[in-house]
């Protein structure tokens, strides 16, 4: 992960954002809601503090996809945007694919394997978890 400031934005360019520093960390998550929310076998995502996100105009509307979770998208175009968990106001997870330049940001983990999809192949060595990478198996 480099550069000092990251810019992306949707697919319409309705929403644009402009992150100041390096993603804490970054992750493909195979769980059942990101496949359903970006619409493929895996969400590629990325963290910041809060505060390092800023939004250039219009923000992603918010869907509740669970108890805790707020998942951010363009109201126009419907591009997946945004992972909040309100247990943990101070961060924001972004998705990789929204960057202007992608390659910028490389997944580091793989977490809800789980939920992978068995035709699925991902020929890389990084570390597998097959629930959330916090959790014991």
């Amino acid at each position: 992960m480099s550069s000092n400031e990251l810019t992306g934005g949707c697919l319409c360019g309705a929403i644009r954002y402009r992150v100041e520093g390096t993603p804490f960390d970054a992750d493909y998550c195979h769980c059942r809601q990101c496949q359903r929310s970006v619409g493929a076998p895996f969400g590629c995502w990325m963290d910041f503090k809060l505060e390092a996100v800023q939004w250039l105009g219009a923000q992603p509307k918010e869907y509740a996809s669970s108890e805790f979770v707020r998942r951010g998208f363009c109201p126009e175009c419907g591009a997946a945007m945004s992972f909040r968990d309100t247990r943990h106001p101070d961060y924001l997870t972004l998705t990789i694919a929204s960057l202007d330049q992608p390659e910028q940001v490389s997944p580091r983990y793989h977490i809800h394997t789980d939920s992978a999809p068995s035709w699925l192949r991902i020929d890389d060595n990084l570390p597998r978890y097959p629930g959330n990478r916090n959790e014991t198996s």
